[in-house]
C-alpha cells in the first residue's frame, strides 16, 4: 500500500449527495477477478453526458475528489475504492461518508476526510470556477488548504487509520511486522498441534 503523507493536486468537483456504491462501479463488473482496472468503469452511466465533470480533460490527473454527503453508501462493494484509486484518486472530501466505504478506503490507502458543508461547498465551486486551481491534502497535520494558505480546515481522523496511512500498511503488512513473534510462538507449540510454516 502506498504511504500517504501529503497531496497537493487539482481537485475534481463532484456536487452531488448520498453517490452510492453502485454509481461509483456498476455491479456488472464485481465479476471481475482483477482488483486493478476498475477505474475505467467508474460513474459509468454518468459519463454518457458530455458535460460530466470526468469528460473534461482540464480536470486530468486530479487527485483529490470534493463531493457532497453520504458518499459511498449502499452496498459494502470493496471495488468502489478500487475504482477510485484506479482513477488517480489519493483522497476524497466531504461531508460524511458511508462507514463501511470509509472503511474499505482506508484499507487501500485511500484518504477519506470530513469537512462541513460550507468548506466542502467551497472547495467545489473553487474547482468548478478554475480546474487548475490546486487543494493541498496534509495527514501529518490533519489538514485541507489552499497552497496559498488563504483557506485552511482541519479534520479529524482515528490515530490507528492515521498510522496505517501513514506508514503505507494494509492488515498483511501490519501483521508481518509481527513476523518474529509469531515464528516464535509457532516454535514453542507442542508437535501435537499443526504448524504455520512460510511457503
Amino acid at each position: 500500500m502506498q504511504k500517504f503523507t501529503r497531496v497537493q493536486s487539482k481537485a475534481l468537483p463532484l456536487n452531488r449527495a448520498d453517490i452510492d456504491t453502485d454509481q461509483i462501479i456498476p455491479a456488472q463488473y464485481l465479476k471481475r477477478i482483477e482488483r486493478t482496472g476498475f477505474g475505467q468503469f467508474a460513474f459509468e452511466s454518468w459519463r454518457n453526458d458530455p458535460d460530466f465533470v470526468l469528460n473534461n480533460p482540464a480536470y486530468e490527473g486530479a487527485q483529490v475528489l470534493v463531493t457532497g454527503p453520504n458518499f459511498g453508501c449502499g452496498s459494502s462493494r470493496e471495488h468502489a475504492p478500487w475504482a477510485l484509486e484506479d482513477l488517480g484518486l489519493r483522497a476524497i472530501i466531504a461531508p460524511s461518508f458511508a462507514d463501511i466505504f470509509r472503511n474499505n478506503c482506508a484499507k487501500i490507502g485511500l484518504l477519506t476526510v470530513e469537512l462541513d458543508q460550507d468548506a466542502c461547498n467551497y472547495l467545489v465551486a473553487r474547482a468548478e470556477e478554475n480546474p487548475a486551481a490546486e487543494v493541498v491534502v496534509d495527514l501529518e497535520a490533519q489538514t485541507v488548504s489552499t497552497p496559498d494558505g488563504s483557506f485552511v480546515r482541519t479534520f479529524e481522523i482515528d490515530p490507528f487509520v492515521k498510522y496505517m496511512l501513514l506508514e503505507g500498511l494494509d492488515s498483511i503488512a501490519l501483521t508481518l511486522l509481527q513476523d518474529d513473534e509469531i515464528s516464535a510462538f509457532e516454535n514453542s507449540r507442542s508437535s501435537l498441534y499443526p504448524k504455520v510454516t512460510a511457503s
